[in-house]
C-alpha cells in the first residue's frame, strides 16, 4: 500500500499501463486504443496497430536490473530497498512428480507469481519501454506483457510508417539488453481501414516479417479491420447460446435463484464485458446480443417465445442490451468527472464553456467534437459519450 502510494503521487508509472492499478482495467484501456484508432479513421488516415507478445515475460527478469529500477526510477533505498532484495532473493524450486522430488535449485530471475507484488514489480521493471516508445512519435497501450502500438498513416505519406519501424527495431533491442524475448510468431499487425491502403505501406509492413490480419483479439475483444466488431458478436452470441441450452437443460432440476446465478456467470458476464466499445454500432448488431437477452430471460422465467419480453425483463429488473451500453458510458464518463478513472479517459472529455453565461454553464455539460464519418467519428467514445451524457442532462433539467 505504501508503494502504491509512492507511486501514485509522484506519477511514476507509465500513464498508458492499465495493468493491476487502481480504477484502471482492460474496458478502459480498449476505450482508449479503440477511441483513438476511430478519431483517425474519422479523419481519413489509416491505422496500423501491432500487438506486441512476450515470452514467458514474469519468468525472465533479471533481479539486478530490477533492483537498479526500484532504486533509479522509483527512488527506493536503504532499508527500505533491503526488504526488497530480501523479498526477491534466495528463492528456490523443486519438481515434484508423484512421490519424487527433483532436487533444489535456486531462482536466479523472474518475480513470484500469484503475488499481489509481482505484477507491480514487472510494470516497474518495464518502465523505460514506454520512453522508448513515446521517443518515436508512436501511440502505445499496455495492460501487463501485452502492448499495442498504433500510427495513424495518411494516405499520401507512407513515410509515416518509418517511425514504427524504427521503434520496433529499438524495442527489440532493448528487450535483448533486458533479457525479455520478443515472440514475433505471435506478434501481429491490423491495419483499421486496410480497403484503401496502398502497395508502398503493403510492402513496408510485408517486410516487419509480421502476421498481417483482418481481425485480432485484443485482451479478449476480437477487433476488425473495420471496428464494426462483428465478428466480437458472432463470438458472444454462439458462446452465450451454448451455454443457455445448457442451462435449459438443468432448469427444471434448479431453483430459479440459482438459475439466474448461471446466467449472470456464463451469459451476462461476455454479454457485459467491454460493452462500451459497442456504443454507436447499428441496431442490427445489437439487437442480435439482445435475442441472447431475451432467450436467457424466457429460461429464467419459463415464458413461452410468444408472451411478451418487455414484461419478463422489468420484472428481472434487467436493463435491455442498449442500454446496458450506454449505463456503462455514463458511468465510466462520471467516474472521469469525479477522478475515479484513468486520466487517458478524463482527457477524451472536454467540459463545455459557453461563450456567455446561460443557464447551461452549470449543468455539467460535454463538449461534442464534431465528426464527419458517422459511423466512425460520432461512436468514438470522445464525440459517443458527451452526447449521450448531455442527452442525459437535458432529461432531468427543470426545463
Amino acid at each position: 500500500m505504501q508503494l502504491n502510494e509512492h507511486l501514485n503521487k509522484h506519477a511514476i508509472l507509465d500513464k498508458f499501463q492499465s495493468g493491476f492499478r487502481t480504477n484502471h482495467s482492460t474496458e478502459t484501456a480498449l476505450v482508449k486504443v479503440v477511441n483513438d484508432l476511430r478519431v483517425n479513421a474519422d479523419r481519413g488516415h489509416l491505422s496500423v496497430l501491432i500487438l506486441l507478445d512476450l515470452s514467458a515475460a514474469f519468468d525472465t527478469i533479471d533481479l539486478n536490473i530490477l533492483k537498479n529500477r526500484l532504486s533509479q526510477w522509483v527512488g527506493l533505498y536503504g532499508s527500505v530497498l533491503n526488504w526488497f532484495e530480501s523479498y526477491l532473493a534466495g528463492r528456490k524450486f523443486f519438481v515434484s512428480c508423484g512421490n519424487y522430488n527433483s532436487k533444489t535449485h535456486d531462482i536466479l530471475y523472474g518475480v513470484p507469481q500469484g503475488s499481489i507484488l509481482g505484477p507491480l514489480l514487472f510494470s516497474i521493471y518495464m518502465l523505460p519501454l514506454g520512453q522508448i516508445i513515446s521517443g518515436h512519435n508512436v501511440s502505445y497501450h499496455s495492460y501487463a506483457d501485452d502492448t499495442q502500438l498504433y500510427v495513424s498513416i495518411a494516405l499520401d505519406d507512407p513515410k509515416s510508417l518509418d517511425s514504427l519501424t524504427q521503434c520496433l527495431t529499438c524495442i527489440s533491442e532493448w528487450m535483448n539488453s533486458n533479457f525479455l524475448k520478443l515472440n514475433k510468431e505471435k506478434t501481429e499487425i491490423l491495419v483499421i481501414g486496410n480497403n484503401g491502403y496502398n502497395e508502398a505501406i503493403r510492402n513496408k509492413l510485408d517486410a516487419l516479417g509480421l502476421k498481417v490480419k483482418s481481425e485480432v483479439k485484443i485482451l479478449g475483444v476480437t477487433v476488425d479491420c473495420n471496428l464494426n466488431f462483428k465478428s466480437h458478436i458472432n463470438q458472444i452470441t454462439r458462446t452465450a447460446f451454448f451455454h443457455l441450452r445448457n442451462i435449459a437443460k438443468v432448469r427444471p432440476l434448479i431453483s430459479s435463484k440459482d438459475a439466474e446465478k448461471l446466467v449472470h456467470a456464463f451469459v451476462f458476464s461476455r454479454l457485459d464485458y467491454c460493452n462500451a466499445l459497442l456504443s454507436g454500432l447499428p441496431k442490427k448488431d445489437i439487437n442480435r446480443l439482445q435475442l441472447v437477452q431475451n432467450a436467457a430471460a424466457r429460461i429464467l422465467t419459463r415464458k413461452r417465445k410468444s408472451e411478451h419480453i418487455s414484461p419478463v425483463l422489468m420484472s428481472l429488473h434487467w436493463l435491455p442490451v442498449s442500454f446496458r451500453i450506454d449505463f456503462k458510458i455514463l458511468l465510466m464518463v462520471y467516474k472521469a468527472l469525479n477522478n475515479l478513472a484513468p486520466a487517458y479517459i478524463s482527457e477524451c472529455l472536454t467540459p463545455y464553456i459557453p461563450n456567455r453565461n446561460l443557464r447551461s454553464s452549470t449543468e455539467c455539460l460535454l463538449r461534442i467534437p464534431r465528426a464527419k464519418l458517422k459511423r466512425s467519428g460520432e461512436a468514438a467514445f470522445c464525440c459517443y459519450a458527451p452526447k449521450i451524457w448531455n442527452s442525459l442532462h437535458s432529461r432531468n433539467s427543470p426545463g
